[in-house]
């Protein structure tokens, strides 16, 4: 039995994301702390810390070291945190005098710290060119759907003529903007944890500068200002991204939802999940996925949120807190977005639909573009009563809208304009052209 559905054998192909799960199993992270411990042995034997032949040995055992995580397990449980036990082993591994250099000068949450930024920065990547590739098929979707006119609906009522191209590029602009914001947070997040015991690094002494400086340009690292143990603020911000990131595909997803649905059919998403007793049903499954993990995403930051909250110089519950939740954040992240890249491109718009529906409100959708034609002749007011006084009638006669208006006012407005949504879809081109250019200019690769 699985505990957590992403690493399930039942439900991990509908949750699980093998490329992001692949930088966090117990492996990737054992061989990030391997070579946060291989980059200190060689920035402590260039600043004449430690013998070169010490850290040649370190950095040859790390490159081919791979024990069991079975085998940490209880010195991990002991500690509360897996790094004496590994470096217990790589002692073990090394032997002789070299093993005394291993660790020197650093603390557990050096090297946990270290490859966590590690394994994010191949993360990152992950996301940010997946972004990429959603955004070019939500900007093609934009583009060739500009004059496709479909129903606007507010608070789920039909309003006033939209088109599909500008509601596509209402799913792609928050990507744009997240996008941004993940690479600008980045400068800051991914940067060389060292602080020694409690953050001083006082057991290296005068070294420490050049010792630190070392080990960033080893891991092609940024230097951090100082010690970043107990500030997780930019943990807790690149959390709040994906979360942001989530929810923008979540929207996404519960639109396509609502226009899958068998009375508005006018867009199916994606392969289409089956009933066990309806074999006439295409459920919106990839689309429901999008919603779910938003859902779990909001959800888990505001726990995320608290592990920000650390006694002192450390927090060891503030720390535990992050491993239970960062990971299934990262992962429902990758998830929903190989959900929305698998989805986007193969979206079937059904444009005839969207042109039955424009028909159903009998005309009533286009009664403020009425209102205001009508303001030009008779003054606002009266337009206003009019025009709803028209409605009434189209309401109880069954009829449309376009027809009424005529018995009720000899105005010259040319109605058969008026009438036609194609006529009433204000400045969607070009906002269209105003996102696809943040597009353009953002998302380079």
């Amino acid at each position: 039995m699985s505990v957590s559905p992403f690493d399930s054998a039942l439900l991990g192909n509908l949750f699980s994301d093998p490329e992001i799960a692949a930088l966090f199993e117990d492996r990737a992270q054992i061989s990030s702390m391997l070579l946060f411990e291989s980059a200190l042995a060689a920035a402590e034997a260039r600043a004449g810390l430690i013998p070169k032949e010490s850290a040649t040995r370190i950095a040859e055992v790390c490159r081919d070291f791979t024990p069991d995580p079975a085998t940490l397990a209880a010195g991990t449980a002991s500690a509360g945190v897996p790094v004496p036990a590994l470096v217990k082993a790589l002692k073990a591994e090394i032997g002789g005098e070299d093993a005394r250099y291993v660790h020197f000068g650093a603390t557990s949450q050096d090297v946990v710290d270290t490859a966590l930024v590690l394994q994010l920065r191949d993360a990152i990547a992950i996301i940010r060119r997946r972004i990429r590739k959603l955004a070019k098929a939500l900007s093609a979707h934009a583009d060739a759907h500009r004059k496709t006119v479909m129903i606007g609906r507010t608070r789920s009522q039909q309003a006033v003529p939209t088109t599909f191209g500008l509601k596509a590029a209402g799913w792609l602009a928050p990507l744009v903007r997240i996008d941004r914001r993940i690479e600008s947070l980045a400068s800051d997040l991914l940067r060389v944890s060292f602080g020694g015991a409690a953050g001083t690094l006082a057991s290296i002494g005068d070294k420490a500068p050049e010792v630190e400086s070392n080990l960033a340009e080893e891991l092609d690292l940024p230097l951090a200002d100082m010690p970043w143990h107990a500030q997780r603020d930019g943990l807790v911000d690149f959390a709040s991204q994906l979360t942001s990131l989530t929810g923008a595909l979540g929207k996404m997803g519960q639109d396509l939802v609502l226009l899958a649905q068998s009375e508005i059919a006018e867009v199916q998403p994606g392969k289409g999940g089956g009933s066990s007793t309806m074999p006439h049903k295409s459920n919106p499954v990839q689309a429901e996925m999008l919603v779910t993990l938003a859902r779990f995403n909001a959800g888990q930051l505001g726990t995320f949120a608290q592990s920000q909250l650390h006694d002192h110089e450390r927090c060891g519950a503030s720390w535990l807190l992050e491993w239970l939740t960062l990971p299934q954040i990262m992962m429902a992240t990758g998830t929903a977005l190989a959900q929305a890249v698998e989805m986007a491109p193969d979206l079937k718009i059904n444009t005839e639909r969207m042109a039955e529906n424009l028909e159903l409100s009998r005309g009533a959708m286009l009664a403020e573009a009425a209102t205001f034609s009508l303001a030009d002749h008779i003054g606002r007011d009266a337009a206003d009563k009019l025009v709803k006084e028209a409605v009434a009638n189209s309401a109880a006669n069954q009829s449309n809208l376009f027809d009424e208006l005529p018995k009720l006012t000899d105005a010259p407005v040319d109605w058969d304009q008026v009438r036609d949504p194609v006529n009433y879809i204000g400045q969607a081109d070009l906002f269209i052209d105003r996102v696809l250019s943040s597009a353009r200019r953002g998302l380079r690769d």
